[in-house]
């Protein structure tokens, strides 16, 4: 199975994984989103030296892993290529923010690790947060729930195409790779001397591709809104997921659960 097939099966399993039945997935679209934003816009509001009070937020993504029936492994190896990317942005802060501001025995910690330290693990639990949200929500339902809330119609059009059209531009990538290694037998990877028109056959077939098959959604009845959408109301249960979540996040926040299990301990 080459990289091109393996794209598109790890695509497919995304959307088995929305399939599923747990509760997680049995919420409203429009609650697990709503949660999710709470959830990044606080994890991202903590202070940059303040490491103790945002380890606890890991509570609320790796909760809702359990309960919904996914592997934790399974985000984090879906995640693999993005994740090097995020735990980069504050790999430079030793270097600029040199102040001991921690010292444990002998050793002091400057104020630039722990900063990067945090920051990595900002972008980790944003990362396992929105992985969480797209592996038990199908993108219909998802751009449903934008819509329902008011999010500009041309964006979560934009959105759901985009979301399609990898999918596609994926199947005519492994297309022309299987076509150029049958051509050039033996050798490892695409020349470089064959890049530019590589790439651009790659972006004329998959504009080929992607006008069949609006040309095939305009006669299937597609009229800029997508009736195939899951369309049930907000219930009950779904606001209490929303207010209890957003007010287990404040509680995080702003109550330090390091300090009060530290202080049970030491008594």
């Amino acid at each position: 199975m080459n990289k091109m097939q393996k794209a598109l099966h790890e695509l497919s399993e995304m959307d088995e994984l929305a399939s599923r039945r747990s509760p997680v997935h049995r919420l409203h679209p429009a609650a697990k989103l709503i949660a999710t934003i709470a959830y990044i816009l606080i994890t991202l509001s903590f202070d940059k030296y303040d490491l103790n009070g945002l380890v606890p937020m890991v509570l609320w993504p790796v909760l809702l892993f359990q309960i919904s029936g996914i592997n934790v492994r399974t985000c984090f190896y879906k995640l693999r290529i993005v994740l090097p990317l995020v735990m980069a942005v504050g790999l430079f802060n030793p270097l600029f923010d040199r102040d001991i501001i921690v010292t444990v025995g002998n050793i002091g910690i400057s104020g630039g690790v722990i900063s990067m330290i945090t920051l990595m693990l900002k972008g980790v639990f944003c990362l396992m947060a929105s992985f969480l949200l797209m592996a038990t929500t199908k993108i219909e339902n998802l751009c449903a729930a934008l819509r329902k809330m008011h999010f500009p119609q041309i964006i979560v059009t934009l959105l759901l195409l985009t979301y399609r059209y990898v999918g596609v531009m994926t199947e005519e990538l492994a297309v022309m790779t299987d076509a150029y290694h049958l051509r050039a037998p033996g050798q490892k990877g695409i020349d470089i001397s064959a890049w530019g028109s590589f790439l651009g056959q790659l972006l004329l077939r998959s504009m080929d591709r992607a006008q069949e098959l609006y040309s095939s959604m305009l006669l299937r009845g597609y009229h800029d809104h997508f009736h195939f959408a899951e369309n049930r109301p907000f219930n009950f249960k779904d606001a209490a997921y929303v207010a209890v979540c957003i007010l287990f996040f404040l509680l995080l926040r702003y109550v330090s659960i390091t300090q009060i299990l530290g202080g049970a301990i030491v008594r």
